[in-house]
């Protein structure tokens, strides 16, 4: 009997909670309403949402799954055996979404160490961003491949003869070879104070094809046409006037484009980086040329199958990424910042010859990215031109050279 009475009392003081739960839940949502009406109102637009988010888990879990989902388990003995492969699996679902669902932030590339430096040449177009060097003084956490130095985020292990290997993609004889885009096409750069004219659509973010990433897609695309190397250049800002899908957007436009143009080989999406010190404030990241300038400083960002999603040649982008990397330092010894392989694959899936470079930072001046992408693409198409040759292919000819583009709508 008093067993029976303690369970009825902890069933009253359970209803009470929740009634009383209920009380505040209903008294914090109707608190902006005047009327009964714009209470009533109130109510029926939250209640679905919250019953919705319940089901889903997102209101309350219980041992990672929601409420309702562990009771519709524990009906069943198969799926209540299940269960601890079911929570882990959803769990790492919710932890990491599909980027086809759309990435809400560009890549950030933060090595592991890297040593900032003071340029000691003066600036040419100096926008008054402080300008550090970013170069790897200490080789912890780095797989280091002859001079790239490669910070792995991802559980894959890194073979340094598998890395050495020869890449796959290779350009052919049809045209065009190359694809250049820009996932996040409205990402800026810093011009020299007094600029006037220019239209901000964000933080760090335009329209103007003078001073975000565009414009250096248009500089590759010049230096590779000229190199012989028949490019397609998509001007299309794929995050604007929606950030968020971006990088769906894009891969949609680069199925096409394989679809339309199969002798496509290289794909390069070109994006800028954001660098922030201690305090939040901006600087940008640049590398001395003796006798060529100070363009800004450079990173590739590379994907892989980390995510869960479908990315089986990974390793060949990376060989890539690694063998282009090499050749750079190679000329220009402080040009290129280590190499960050990633989880995401950032639609790196497309081709087996895919490469996602940053060029300088917010804080760089558009003349020192348009001089970057100048030397990136110079040392681009002579890796690839020399591949060509030791394949024993001949490269497009010379009449039908050059450098396609499709305009975006302004």
């Amino acid at each position: 009997m008093r067993q029976k009475k303690t369970l009825s009392q902890i069933l009253r003081r359970l209803e009470a909670a929740l009634l009383a739960a209920g009380t505040l839940w209903i008294a914090a949502v109707t608190a902006g309403s005047d009327t009964a009406a714009a209470a009533v109102s109130a109510l029926a637009e939250a209640l679905p949402e919250r019953m919705l988010r319940w089901e889903l888990g997102d209101l309350w879990t219980a041992g990672g799954l929601s409420p309702a989902a562990a009771l519709a388990i524990g009906e069943s003995p198969l799926l209540l055996a299940a269960r601890e492969d079911v929570t882990e699996r959803w769990t790492l679902e919710r932890q990491e979404p599909p980027e086809e669902d759309g990435e809400t932030q560009a890549p950030t590339v933060v090595p592991v160490e890297e040593t900032p430096v003071e340029p000691a040449a003066p600036l040419a177009a100096d926008n008054g961003v402080p300008a550090k060097t970013l170069i790897p003084t200490d080789p912890s956490g780095y797989t280091i491949c002859g001079r790239v130095y490669i910070s792995n985020s991802t559980a894959h292990e890194l073979s340094i003869s598998e890395l050495q290997k020869p890449f796959a993609a290779a350009l052919g004889e049809s045209e065009p070879q190359v694809l250049i885009l820009h996932t996040h096409g409205s990402e800026a750069y810093t011009p020299v104070p007094g600029t006037e004219g220019i239209v901000w659509s964000g933080d760090y973010r335009t329209t103007d094809y003078r001073y975000n990433v565009v414009r250096v897609g248009d500089e590759m695309a010049e230096v590779l046409g000229e190199a012989g190397i028949s490019v397609l250049h998509d001007r299309t800002l794929y995050d604007y006037p929606n950030y968020t899908g971006a990088y769906d957007r894009a891969l949609a436009a680069i199925q096409t484009y394989l679809e339309k143009y199969p002798s496509i080989r290289f794909v390069l999406d070109v994006h800028r980086d954001a660098i922030e010190d201690g305090q939040g404030n901006q600087y940008k990241a640049v590398s001395e040329v003796e006798g060529v300038g100070i363009p800004a400083q450079m990173s590739l960002v590379m994907g892989s199958d980390g995510s869960g999603l479908e990315h089986p040649n990974w390793l060949e982008n990376l060989r890539l990424a690694a063998a282009v990397q090499q050749d750079v330092l190679e000329h220009y010894p402080t040009l290129m910042r280590p190499v960050l392989l990633r989880n995401s694959r950032y639609n790196q899936h497309a081709t087996t010859g895919s490469l996602l470079l940053e060029v300088g930072a917010a804080g760089n001046s558009p003349e020192e990215a348009v001089l970057a992408g100048r030397l990136f693409a110079e040392r681009l198409a002579a890796v690839l031109t020399e591949k060509g040759e030791k394949d024993g292919e001949e490269p497009a000819g010379e009449a039908e050279r050059g450098t396609k583009e499709r305009e975006a709508a302004s």
